[in-house]
């Protein structure tokens, strides 16, 4: 009976594997590789949301207190990046819009969700970067200029998934959510 040997870096290096040896272990990785893909597969669907949030590290943590609060943690696919809803509406960032609206599709067609949830964030430096300083010179000129970007996001999501409901929110660093809707 032949004993299997165990893979250690050393025999590697000495070059005690052959040929058969590389294919008896590629074909084990292939197999344990697929049984865990196939189960995570069938567990697909019947999500709630697509959360589209910003990378700004100070935001984290509140927005996944939010979104616990709803009753969402484990429901919801993410999709972050600078600027959240600004990042997919501006200009400026023109060559990431593509990348939210095919990774929206993705997790409609994989997760069944039925909303998006953007939620921007005051102090927002994707926001100046877009838009210039003035955009967050103050809380009046700041909640204007995500109420336009909600506008033109929602706008967009109606084009590119008129089925999904759109909840758009612009968090305070404390973590408190203003809903803007308009």
């Amino acid at each position: 009976m032949a004993l299997l040997r165990t893979c250690s870096c050393g025999d590697l290096l000495d070059g005690r594997y052959d040929r058969r040896r590389f294919l008896q272990m590629a074909g084990g990785v292939a197999v344990a590789a697929a049984i865990p893909f196939h189960a995570k597969a069938q567990g697909y669907g019947n999500y709630e949301a697509m959360l589209l949030s910003c990378i700004d590290p100070r935001t984290q943590e509140p927005v996944r207190a939010f979104m616990e609060k709803q009753g969402l943690l484990g429901k919801y696919s993410q999709f972050t990046f600078a600027g959240a809803a600004i990042g997919v509406v501006a200009p400026k960032f023109a060559t990431w819009h593509r990348t939210f609206w095919d990774n929206l599709a993705a997790t409609v067609q994989l997760h069944k969700i039925k909303r998006i949830i953007a939620i921007d964030h005051r102090d927002c430096g994707a926001c100046r970067i877009a838009y210039g300083d003035k955009s967050t010179s103050t809380p009046e000129i700041e909640t204007a200029q995500h109420r336009k970007v909600f506008a033109q996001f929602r706008a967009e999501a109606a084009k590119h998934q008129p089925k999904l409901a759109v909840e758009t929110g612009l968090m305070s660093l404390d973590g408190q959510l203003e809903m803007l809707t308009s």
